[in-house]
């Protein structure tokens, strides 16, 4: 089935805040197995409102309108919507109730006389109860066509898609989709592709589909089957021959778990404890580990080091070696990573040195870096050219970091 996701509001127009529903709601739509092909935003114009309605339904079975259910004026996706599928309108006791309990319960001031626009809904629409606001959301059926109503702040419309929408979306799934995600790092997009082209090509069920991250692809393998033990078997083969494949390139293969996680996990398994030594990432690659929760418990210190006079002063990086080869350079990048091991007391530490533009010096090219990970008194260290804007090019070291600290430890600890 065809799901179109149409989100109502001129501020999403003017840039004011960013369409996160929609990406949310897309994400949702595929693992329930929905096919989305649009995404629509339109202003607070009932026009254009209606105009928007009409040529998603004409083209989708399934339309999730997302925003203007709220009490003001300009909120009319409810009256727009009802007339362009022909439902009229009337006050619901049971919204009502709720709306006056809500305001009760969150202590607010005394209701104005426009919050009982929300209480008034289609006839003969499901109306699912908001327990995080006022606006309830809606469901209009007509005929073969569905729209489903949400509230547009995504603390509102997120626990009620899941707890309210979603339910009702599967019984119009007649099959169970069953999804299984494989994270790769150190591989590009185009060359992951390439290497499964094989697979893809001849796909029907289940499918692959490939996603490119900062640095990283993932691929969602999904299946169709009436239950999902069978889904489940008929992903199992497909993830084995990608492991196959990518090897110590997957990092993950767990939708929740993201590269900072795997490193993190994989340094508490083996009682290891890191520092990081950052030059041109200044602190992003230590901020990435830290936001894991419990990584206290391995990542101990982290150095960044600019200068040339900060490198030699914290990291012990030999003044020689800085006039020789260069602060970015494979041998300070080495002697930043042992030096930080030394100064910190651990057992390992990825440093990275590069330069990130925003345009090519005489020295070195825009984007070039090195990285380079101590472990156990083995020190490894690869060279990347980067591309993209300043922050782009520091974002995809920080993640080429991480890889590598991880890929040290699996080498040394797993093989």
């Amino acid at each position: 089935m065809i799901v179109e996701i149409l989100a109502v509001g001129t501020e999403l127009l003017l840039g004011n805040i960013a369409n996160t529903n929609a990406q949310y709601l897309s994400r949702r739509c595929a693992v329930l197995g929905f096919s989305v092909y649009h995404h629509t935003v339109v202003g607070d114009n009932e026009d254009r409102m209606t105009e928007a309605i009409r040529q998603a339904l004409g083209r989708s079975d399934i339309v999730i309108l997302t925003g203007g259910l709220g009490p003001t004026e300009d909120d009319m996706t409810k009256e727009v919507c009802a007339k362009v599928m022909g439902f009229s309108l009337e006050e619901d006791a049971h919204t009502r109730k709720r709306i006056s309990g809500y305001f009760q319960a969150t202590r607010r001031k005394k209701i104005t006389e426009n919050n009982w626009k929300q209480a008034v809904v289609p006839v003969g629409a499901t109306v699912l109860d908001n327990d995080n606001g006022t606006a309830p959301g809606l469901i209009l059926r007509k005929g073969e066509k569905t729209a489903i109503l949400l509230p547009g702040p995504p603390n509102e419309l997120m626990p009620l898609f899941t707890e309210k929408a979603e339910p009702y979306l599967r019984t119009l799934q007649p099959e169970t989709i069953y999804s299984k995600m494989v994270k790769v790092c150190g591989i590009g997009e185009s060359r992951a592709e390439t290497m499964i082209l094989d697979l893809i090509d001849s796909q029907t069920n289940p499918t692959i589909a490939t996603y490119a991250k900062t640095g990283e692809v993932h691929l969602r393998v999904t299946a169709r089957a009436a239950d999902k033990t069978q889904a489940k078997k008929l992903v199992k083969p497909v993830v084995k021959e990608l492991k196959n494949r990518f090897g110590i390139h997957i990092y993950s293969t767990k939708e929740e778990e993201g590269l900072e996680h795997t490193v993190v996990k994989l340094l508490k398994k083996y009682g290891l404890t890191v520092a990081t030594a950052e030059s041109m990432t200044g602190g992003l690659l230590s901020g990435r580990l830290v936001n894991v929760a419990g990584a206290s418990e391995c990542f101990c210190e982290g150095f960044v080091t600019y200068s040339n006079q900060a490198k030699r002063k914290a990291l012990g990086v030999k003044k020689e070696t800085l006039k020789r080869y260069g602060a970015v350079s494979e041998e300070t990048a080495k002697e930043m990573a042992k030096g930080g091991a030394k100064a910190a007391g651990v057992k390992a530490c990825v440093a990275v040195t590069g330069f990130a533009g925003p345009e090519d010096s005489k020295e070195e090219p825009k984007g070039l870096t090195y990285i380079s990970c101590y472990l156990n008194d083995k020190v490894s260290v690869e060279e990347f050219h980067f591309t993209g804007n300043r922050m782009k090019i520091r974002e995809q070291a920080v993640v080429q970091a991480l890889d590598l600290l991880r890929r040290c430890i699996v080498e040394q600890y797993q093989r």
